[in-house]
């Protein structure tokens, strides 16, 4: 490997540390000593258990670009062939197994993503992408077992905590052997390509210690091993759920507004803790930031910039300003000037009614229609008081007709009553 200095920068363990990004490590003098003189291969695995990845998984992935952007080499690797097993790690029940072609499209789908991460064609330490279903499926089950399995004793596996916690309900003998599937991954990988360093989330440092130990056994040596936390909320709340579910990292399932949406409503006693954790802001930015936040916390400027910072690295910039730019709009009311992919992302949780006309309907009646008022009466107090809006434009008149002229793209109209309560009635 070739020779690299970093002595201009600050070690990479200690900003790692810093971040709070360190859970367990293995022999980390050595380590520390070994990043700051060889350019390491280093490599973390992600199964694919659907056609997207999640903000679960971003941690782990930044991990990898931080560790690029200090002169290393990532590999991504794509669990082709765990995808197929299923890790036990982190679950109380047996995971559902899918079909071969549905793992290779999600595999696929996996790596396109993973590739607006890291970066494949810098000139010294380009970034990896492998899969390892193309060393576990020529593996025939002699093979596997005379030279991978006899390396491991039931007992030193009854040990792990990812098959000890799965004990008293049970686990199949194929989620079993991911163990040994995984450590033979860490194993390929270091005699293959020279990777000398495994990193994942702390659930993974059974598998990742089970790899160090096949490396050893099998004639390997100078392997490190290092987990980050898992990541939690002050709160109690799973971290990367939102009302409406997961969110995802392909703005298809998960749209960039939502995105923004779901970092700038981080609890006030976590957005320190994740500027460390999933932004690239250095040190003092983010002390300066966390003096700012206890100061004048009404401010949520702390919040903005872990939204921006985030949205940008997932989605980019233009992303960050159309979600900026619906912030704004849904917060004035005023939704005339999105465009009309900016308004279907900015309207898509909104409470919906589909209405069939194509005539001029009264405020009044639309107002029942889509569920904003409960009765005419209390429709006619709402618009006399000014708490009625729409489009952004108040209505004070009892006799206001919404008319197709005032269709959104000719089909979308904003009701809005109070602060907070928004309508949307789609018309066909």
């Amino acid at each position: 490997m070739s020779e690299i200095n970093l002595a201009s920068q600050t070690d990479l363990l200690e900003d790692l540390e810093y971040r709070g990004l360190i859970h367990q490590v293995t022999n980390r003098e050595n380590l520390s000593e070994k990043l700051q003189k060889e350019r390491v291969v280093l490599y973390c695995g992600f199964d694919p258990t659907a056609d997207s990845l999640h903000i679960g998984s971003l941690l782990p992935i930044l991990c990898l670009r931080r560790f690029q952007k200090a002169g290393h080499i990532p590999l991504a690797l794509v669990g082709g062939g765990t995808g197929l097993i299923g890790d036990p790690s982190g679950r109380s029940s047996e995971r559902s197994l899918n079909t071969a072609e549905t793992v290779a499209d999600w595999t696929n789908s996996l790596k396109r993503q993973l590739s607006g991460f890291l970066d494949f064609d810098a000139a010294e330490n380009a970034a990896k992408l492998v899969s390892n279903y193309d060393w576990i499926a020529p593996l025939d089950v002699i093979t596997f077992l005379r030279d991978v399995g006899k390396n491991f004793t039931v007992n030193y596996m009854l040990a792990k905590d990812s098959v000890d916690s799965r004990l008293a309900n049970g686990i199949s003998f194929t989620e079993f052997s991911y163990m040994i599937l995984q450590a033979y991954d860490f194993h390929k990988l270091h005699e293959d390509h020279g990777c000398s360093l495994q990193v994942g989330g702390s659930d993974q440092w059974g598998n990742i210690t089970a790899g160090l130990d096949l490396i050893g056994k099998m004639g390997g040596s100078g392997a490190f091993g290092m987990t980050m936390p898992l990541v939690t909320k002050s709160d109690g709340k799973k971290f990367g759920k939102s009302e409406s579910g997961a969110i995802w990292l392909d703005r298809n399932k998960t749209s960039a507004y939502q995105f923004y949406q779901f970092w700038i409503n981080t609890d006030d006693a976590d957005v320190i803790k994740f500027l460390k954790y999933f932004t690239f802001l250095n040190k003092s930015q983010i002390e300066e930031l966390e003096a700012e936040h206890g100061q004048h916390p009404e401010k949520r400027i702390a919040h903005r910039e872990l939204a921006r910072e985030v949205t940008k690295l997932v989605h980019g910039e233009e992303a960050v300003v159309s979600a900026e730019k619906i912030t704004q709009a849904l917060f004035s009311g005023d939704v005339t000037q999105l465009s009309e992919a900016e308004l279907v992302e900015a309207l898509q949780d909104m409470p919906t009614t589909v209405i069939s006309s194509t005539d001029s309907i009264g405020l009044i009646e639309l107002l029942i229609e889509v569920g904003a008022a409960p009765s005419k009466r209390q429709a006619r107090q709402d618009i006399e008081s000014g708490a009625v809006s729409v489009n952004g434009v108040k209505q004070t008149s009892i006799e206001t007709a919404v008319t197709f002229e005032q269709r959104l793209y000719g089909k979308f109209v904003m009701l809005k009553r109070g602060k907070k309560n928004y309508y949307l009635a789609k018309f066909e």
